[in-house]
């Protein structure tokens, strides 16, 4: 009988500890999609949120070896294309550098204690000019003025 309840302790305990870290991982998720980027607005990436998470680092080599050694210029998984998406602004309408600390790269890098060195040689802020149609129209729509080709802020012409 006392290893029965045992068990059943043992049992409850385990159920409110899974429950307990799934809450704590779900409120993760949400703290590293920065808050006015386009990336809080979509329900997944280029690929499903878990899929990315765990394998973003292998589409990106793969992509580096398509583009630097194949001349294959695609654009689902471009380092240009994580940026323009998950960058956000502050209240001058400036982008801030992706690998910050509290920015999307930077705040989950430091969090799993992994180096982030694609800044080192890649820009942190996109190019405004190179923003395809859609990544313009989504910025725009969350309240952000883009430099117009003068590269002055306001909406481009």
């Amino acid at each position: 009988m006392a290893k029965a309840v045992f068990r059943a302790s043992l049992a409850a305990v385990g159920l409110v500890w899974v429950l307990a870290a799934q809450t704590v991982l779900a409120a993760d998720a949400k703290r590293y999609v920065v808050e006015g980027s386009r990336a809080a607005e979509l329900d997944s990436c280029v690929e499903p949120t878990e899929r990315m998470r765990r394998m973003h680092m292998d589409f990106i080599k793969h992509q580096r070896i398509s583009t630097v050694h194949e001349g294959i210029r695609s654009t689902k998984y471009s380092l240009t294309g994580c940026v323009d998406c998950h960058i956000s602004y502050d209240a001058q309408a400036q982008p801030q550098p992706i690998d910050r600390p509290d920015q999307f790269c930077g705040a989950c890098h430091a969090y799993v204690a992994v180096d982030l060195n694609c800044f080192d040689c890649h820009a942190s802020v996109p190019n405004h000019a190179g923003l395809d149609a859609e990544a313009q129209a989504a910025h725009r729509a969350a309240g952000v003025k883009l430099p117009d080709q003068s590269g002055r802020n306001g909406e481009s012409h």
